[in-house]
Formats: C-alpha cells, structure tokens, sequence
C-alpha cells in the first residue's frame, strides 16, 4: 500500500505535508519489520534533501525500537551531519552512542535501559549503581572508540571521572574499624 501511494504521489501533486507522512510512516514500518535495506532503499529513492531530513528527524522523533533508533541516528549524523543544529547533532549522536552501547547488553536485559539510550553517561552509571560491571567494562570500551574524535557534550575524561566517583565510593567504609583490647 506504501508503495502504491508512493506511486501515485509522482503522477499527481501532494501536498508537502501528507508527502512526509506518508513516508514517515513506511520508513517506520520497514524500520519495526527489520528491513533495514528497504528503509534505506526509501530514504535514497526522495529526491528533495528537505523532505528526506525532516521524514528521519521526525521517525526519530516517535521512538521507535532500539535497531530502528541507532540505524536512524546512524543516517541522519551521515547524511545530514551539517543541516542539524550543534544542540540536535549532539542530541542524535548521544542518541547514537547510547544505542550501540544497549547493543552490547544481553538482549533481555536491553529493555530496562532503553529509556536511557538518549543519555550514554546516565546509562552508564545505572549499570554502576546495578553492579553491572562486566557490562560496564564493554560499554567503556565502546564509548571510548566511539568518543575518539567526536565532540557530542561529554567526553572520555567525562567517563574516566565517572568511573573514579564510584571506584572511590566502592572503597568508602560507613563506619570506624574498633580495636580489640586483649
């Protein structure tokens, strides 16, 4: 049905507006279908640049589920890098790097960090405060090759001093170690 609306909208004028829904909401079902090829397929068959950032940004913007969230924060920081502003860019590329590093989770456990994925530093140290630390120490690894070069609001001394924080509250002692009188 995409398609045939997708045809008919090159042999009649449609509005700009229902244009853009229109292919929104079949980026979004290739996206939930897992057929990443046919969405990107999609994205290169809109000839206006206009329609296809606002079609990425918009399908970004609905939530969709983990793969479709990174694929589409992955096209719009490769093909819109320069269009979006440094407040959306940094927004896209968190974005992005939070959901590489819920890819890097046990599958069953992704689900209750998925509502961090905006926010790698937060995700980050839930896994800390949950004593996660195998999986902290693959999600450090791969923000620290996704940091190299990239300014996106934080940084790896960011982690680092992270890291420090809770390394120095896992040594803290509540209470004073008493002597025995013999």
């Amino acid at each position: 049905d995409y398609e045939l609306c997708e045809e008919w909208g090159h042999l009649y004028p449609v509005p700009r507006e229902d244009l853009i829904n229109l292919h929104r909401e079949h980026l979004l079902h290739l996206l939930e279908m897992g057929d990443m090829e046919k969405a990107l397929q999609l994205l290169k068959r809109i000839e206006d640049p206009g329609i296809c950032l606002a079609i990425s940004e918009q399908s970004l913007d609905q939530s969709p589920n983990l793969a479709a969230s990174h694929f589409l924060a992955d096209y719009l920081t490769g093909h819109f890098y320069a269009n979006l502003t440094t407040t959306r860019r940094n927004e896209i590329q968190a974005l992005y790097m939070g959901s590489k590093v819920l890819l890097t989770l046990p599958e069953l456990s992704r689900v209750n960090y998925f509502h961090l994925s905006s926010r790698p530093l937060l995700m980050l140290e839930q896994l800390l405060m949950n004593m996660k630390v195998d999986w902290v120490a693959v999600a450090v690894q791969t923000l620290h090759q996704l940091l190299a070069g990239q300014e996106i609001g934080f940084t790896v001394e960011d982690i680092d001093n992270l890291l420090s924080k809770y390394a120095e509250k896992a040594l803290n002692f509540p209470f004073a170690l008493k002597e025995k009188r013999s």
